[in-house]
């Protein structure tokens, strides 16, 4: 099966340039001028521009939390991520344990935390995958440690997982110690790994939030007021810090504050091994919108700041500090006692009004993944904030390159994988809840006026969009083995 794309500008994330692109199987055959193939189907990409299909490095499919469970799985999710352009997503493996808890003790599920096995948890959630609708491939959460966790670290490379995520938060729940975290740190560089770390400083939320309730102030801008930014540009800087005195690379998570950019640079200036992620919502949304009577939609750890929060993360996408833009996709219903209708049956999942009187039980997480290409397409490059190349290097490229698919992934060469966008520069579209496809009530976007937006969408060579329609299927997607990244 061969496919010819006519006519189209490619855009990469160092190139513009007019060329054919030749799709044989599953790869991307030749490019170049005037291309002809006698049996292959041709699609005329005249007026359209051609780029690597986007790879979303943070996502949370099916993620158990506050007694619900994030509303996309690993098809819904997919499906909605292929309508906004992207064709590879990472999600994330909570480290479990097989073995019931101690006699007379309390369950995993009851807050004890277990001893993890990293081959349980995996296969818990390839399990899970086995719906994939794109390609995806996993990060590690790294929730526990002792020295037989250290010991098999390692061991993750056998299975395609280079990269373990730690938390500066969550403090009983997800967080290890400081010095837990730098012998993470050094077993990572000892193995060609890499670290990525959820910045906030865990002390001071467990202090803020009792104080707050113990207030009466339950309403949903307490989420943001009891997670103090300095504490996320603390934690970061502290991260950053032990990677240097480890001399192991760090990668900072969803990045929210503008002081984050200041120590990002900082670090990066001197030599420090360390990237950075942001995601569409710091970039425009506030506090301000958790004040709102819908504020719940909007919450998610860590919580929007303020706009000028907003503008210095836009800085740092202009002016390349940051490396890319994830979304932290994790959707949950706004009111989950109504059902929606997805593929024509009815679901209800319960969602953020399990928090309705009460801050701290509101499920935190957004829905994003469909999204971010296109609302950074317009409110980025349209805006004229970053370049048409840096958009494909932050939606595509350099998480291609930081987390070892490269250039299987993230590339318009010969020999690459054919996951492919044809986009429509010039189509109008007024987004929201009706045109995406995330499995849940509402958008954050509704209402926006976006232009530029995919066309189709080859996922390994086959067109799984088609405009409107999804030609797709459960199952299609495959699970990325990944290798030693790049340090960017």
């Amino acid at each position: 099966m061969a496919t010819l794309l006519k006519n189209g500008t490619l855009i990469t994330a160092s190139d513009t340039f007019q060329a054919d692109i030749l799709i044989e199987g599953e790869t991307i055959r030749q490019i170049g001028k005037d291309l002809s193939h006698p049996n292959a189907e041709v699609i005329d990409a005249k007026g359209k521009l051609i780029m690597p299909g986007g790879i979303d490095p943070h996502t949370h499919f099916d993620l158990p939390m506050f007694g619900t469970v994030s509303s996309d799985d690993h098809y819904t999710g997919h499906k909605a991520a292929a309508f906004g352009g992207t064709t590879t997503v990472m999600d994330f493996v909570p480290l479990d344990s097989p073995l019931p808890a101690p006699f007379g003790g309390a369950s995993r599920g009851e807050g004890q935390r277990g001893q993890g096995d990293f081959q349980y948890s995996v296969d818990q959630w390839m399990k899970k995958a086995e719906k994939a609708a794109i390609d995806y491939s996993f990060h590690m959460n790294l929730t526990d440690f002792n020295e037989k966790i250290a010991r098999e670290i390692p061991f993750l490379m056998d299975m395609g997982i280079t990269t373990l995520k730690v938390f500066t938060a969550y403090n009983g729940r997800l967080r290890i110690d400081d010095g837990s975290i730098f012998k993470a740190l050094r077993i990572a560089r000892d193995n060609g790994m890499l670290v990525m770390a959820h910045c906030e400083n865990g002390d001071v939320i467990e202090a803020l939030i009792p104080e707050a309730l113990a207030a009466g102030n339950t309403s949903p801008e307490h989420h943001a007021l009891t997670r103090p930014a300095p504490g996320a540009v603390e934690a970061t800087l502290r991260l950053a810090a032990m990677a240097e005195e480890a001399d192991a690379p760090v990668y900072i998570v969803h990045m929210n504050a503008g002081g984050e950019v200041d120590m990002l640079k900082y670090m990066r200036e001197r030599g420090v091994k360390v990237m950075g992620e942001t995601c569409p919502q710091y970039l425009f949304f506030t506090i301000g919108h958790l004040r709102r009577p819908d504020g719940a939609k909007w919450i998610c750890s860590p919580p929007m700041r303020t706009e000028k929060d907003n503008s210095r993360l836009w800085e740092g996408l202009s002016e390349g500090i940051v490396q890319t833009v994830g979304t932290d996709h994790c959707p949950f219903f706004f009111d989950g006692t109504k059902p929606i209708v997805y593929e024509g049956s009815e679901i209800t999942i319960p969602g953020k009004e399990l928090g309705k009187d009460d801050f701290t039980k509101i499920p935190n997480g957004l829905p994003g993944i469909q999204d971010r290409m296109p609302v950074l397409w317009t409110y980025g490059v349209g805006a004229g904030r970053i370049t048409p190349n840096q958009f494909v290097a932050y939606m595509s490229t350099n998480p291609a390159k930081i987390f070892g698919m490269y250039p299987r992934k993230g590339a318009l060469v010969p020999g690459a994988e054919a996951d492919i966008v044809i986009w429509d520069p010039q189509k109008k579209v007024r987004y929201g809840v009706a045109h995406s496809h995330q499995r849940t009530d509402y958008n954050l976007y509704e209402g926006w006026e976006l232009t530029g937006y995919p066309d189709k969408v080859f996922l390994r060579g086959k067109l799984i969009v088609d405009g409107s329609e999804w030609k797709g299927s459960r199952g299609g997607g495959r699970f990325i083995k990944r290798g030693r990244g790049e340090i960017l």
